[in-house]
């Protein structure tokens, strides 16, 4: 099949003007000219973000005070901004303040680590490693 070769047809300057004329008027019949734009609803509207440098993003405008106390209130924890829990997982660290006051000299509640002679001797043996079987 290596020696059986196609043959090109040859193509006229008539011939290939009226195929480029075909596809001219087949892509003005399929072109739409759109003049009025609107919004997809089916797709995601993207914000833009201003431009920081701009002079008219920048102007100033008065504070609305109702706007600025909903956010200093939503900006609250829940303890401020709630008499009690919501949720049931607002139960859990309401009440964060101990039940019984912290004293650090009462020794009922506190037990610290006390080294005597032979305590300092045996917790330095186990520091470096040693053991207390002999080999």
């Amino acid at each position: 099949m290596a020696g059986h070769q196609k043959e090109k047809a040859i193509t006229d300057e008539v011939h290939q003007n009226q195929i480029l004329r075909e596809l001219y008027l087949k892509e003005l019949r399929t072109q739409k000219l759109y003049t009025q734009y609107h919004v997809n609803p089916l797709r995601k509207v993207h914000t833009i973000t201003r431009k920081p440098m701009s002079w008219h993003d920048n102007l100033e405008e008065p504070a609305d005070a109702r706007f600025l106390n909903l956010i200093h209130h939503a900006a609250q924890g829940p303890r401020k901004k709630y008499p009690e829990t919501q949720t049931e997982g607002q139960e859990i660290g309401w009440d964060s303040e101990p039940l019984v006051n912290p004293q650090r000299d009462d020794r009922r509640l506190n037990h610290f680590r006390v080294y005597n002679d032979i305590t300092l001797y045996k917790a330095k043996m186990w520091s470096l490693g040693e053991d207390d079987r002999h080999k």
